[in-house]
C-alpha cells in the first residue's frame, strides 16, 4: 500500500504523519531518550477505518531497535496496553524459563492513537503444525493457553455464551442474503446453535478466567524453544473453553482448507485438548467448581460454535469463499452430531 493510499482513510487522517520518519522521530524520542534516528516506517497492515500497523526501525545509542506500532482508529487501546504490560510483569517477560512469552509493551503514542511493543522473532504456529513438529507444538500451546487462564490480569470485559450466540446470529444473516439458497440451511443450523447452547448438558455456571478470545494458531509465534502470544486486542474475562473450542475450529479448518480433509489434523487436535485438559486436572481444578466434565462439553460446544462462526469468515475472505459451501456442510453434520450426543 502506497503512503497516498493510506492517507486517504479519513477514520486515521494521522496514519501519513505516522509514516514520516521527522515526525516519528518526534513522537518517538520522550519515550527512547538513546534514539539516534528513526531509520525506516513501513505500514504493514492497513485494514481501512479501524486499525494499522506500522513498523519502525531505529538507530540507538544501545544498538538497533524494531518496534510495532498498533493504531486503532476509534482511540488509544489503553485497556489493551495494560494487559499486555500486566501479562509481561506477571511471567510473560522474554526470558521466561518455562519458554511462554508476550512482546514488550514499550509505550503509547496517544495523538495517534498507537501502542508500541518490540517487534519479536518467530513464524506462525499455523505454519508449523502440519509438519511433524505439529503434534508436540499443539502439546505446548495447550500448556500455554492453561498459563494465560491462570494469570491474574486486569480484564474489564466479560464474553458469555450468550455473547457467542449473538455474534453466530450477526453474521450468518450475511451470509444468507449473499447466498439467498442457503437460507433455510443457515437458518436451521442457527437454531441448532441455539439448541445446543441451551440444553441442559451445555447449561453450564462456570467461573471466569482471563481469555484471549481470538485464541487461534496465527496468534501465537514459534521462536525455537519459545512462544510469543500477540495481539491481545479481545482480551477479556470468559469461560476457558471458548479458547480451547476455537483454537480447534480453526485446526478443523485449516485441515480442510489445506488438505480437502478436515480431520487431516485430528491428532494433532486431540493432543491439543487432552494437553489442556491435563494441565487443568494437574493444577488442582478438580478441586475447584469447575470440573473436569463440564469443561469437556463445554469445549465440544464451542468447538462446534466456533466452526460455524468460519461460514462467515470463508465467505468474507475472497481466497476461501470456494471453501463456504463444504464448511457449511461440515458445520450441520459436526452440530447434528453434537445434538444427538447429548439426546442419549
Amino acid at each position: 500500500m502506497t503512503l497516498s493510499t493510506s492517507a486517504l482513510d479519513p477514520k486515521i487522517p494521522f496514519l501519513a504523519d505516522a509514516l514520516d520518519l521527522h515526525q516519528a522521530q518526534t513522537q518517538l524520542q520522550p519515550i527512547f531518550p538513546n534514539l539516534r534516528e528513526v531509520t525506516a516506517a513501513t505500514l504493514i497492515r492497513h485494514k481501512p477505518g479501524r486499525r494499522a500497523l506500522i513498523k519502525y526501525q531505529l538507530d540507538t545509542s544501545a544498538g538497533p531497535l524494531t518496534l510495532l506500532g498498533k493504531i486503532r482508529a476509534k482511540g488509544t487501546d489503553w485497556n489493551s496496553y495494560k494487559i499486555q504490560q500486566a501479562l509481561w510483569n506477571g511471567g510473560w517477560a522474554a526470558d521466561r524459563p518455562d519458554g511462554f512469552s508476550v512482546p514488550e509493551p514499550l509505550g503509547v503514542i496517544p495523538k495517534w492513537h498507537m501502542g508500541l511493543q518490540r517487534q519479536v522473532p518467530g513464524i506462525p504456529a499455523t505454519d508449523v503444525l502440519l509438519t511433524d513438529a505439529g503434534i508436540p507444538l499443539a502439546r505446548r500451546i495447550a500448556a500455554l493457553a492453561h498459563k494465560l487462564h491462570h494469570t491474574p490480569i486486569p480484564t474489564p470485559k466479560t464474553h458469555t455464551l450468550t455473547d457467542e450466540l449473538r455474534i453466530l446470529h450477526d453474521r450468518l444473516p450475511l451470509v444468507a442474503d449473499q447466498h439467498p439458497h442457503w437460507r433455510s440451511r443457515l437458518t436451521t443450523l442457527l437454531q441448532t446453535c441455539d439448541t445446543l447452547a441451551h440444553s441442559p448438558t451445555h447449561r453450564l455456571h462456570l467461573p471466569t478466567y482471563p481469555i484471549h478470545r481470538d485464541f487461534y494458531p496465527d496468534q501465537i509465534l514459534v521462536d525455537r524453544d519459545r512462544l510469543w502470544l500477540i495481539d491481545l486486542d479481545l482480551c477479556c474475562q470468559g469461560d476457558p473453553a471458548i479458547d480451547i473450542g476455537n483454537f480447534i475450529a480453526h485446526i478443523t479448518e485449516q485441515s480442510l482448507r489445506q488438505t480437502g480433509d478436515p480431520t487431516a489434523m485430528g491428532d494433532q487436535e486431540a493432543a491439543f485438548r487432552e494437553a489442556f485438559m491435563r494441565a487443568w486436572l494437574s493444577a488442582g481444578a478438580d478441586k475447584h467448581t469447575v470440573e473436569i466434565n463440564q469443561l469437556h462439553r463445554a469445549i465440544e460446544l464451542y468447538t462446534v460454535l466456533s466452526l460455524v462462526r468460519h461460514i462467515h469468515i470463508s465467505n468474507r475472505i475472497p481466497a476461501r469463499r470456494h471453501l463456504t459451501a463444504a464448511i457449511l456442510t461440515l458445520c450441520e453434520t459436526r452440530s447434528q452430531q453434537l445434538r444427538q450426543e447429548i439426546s442419549h
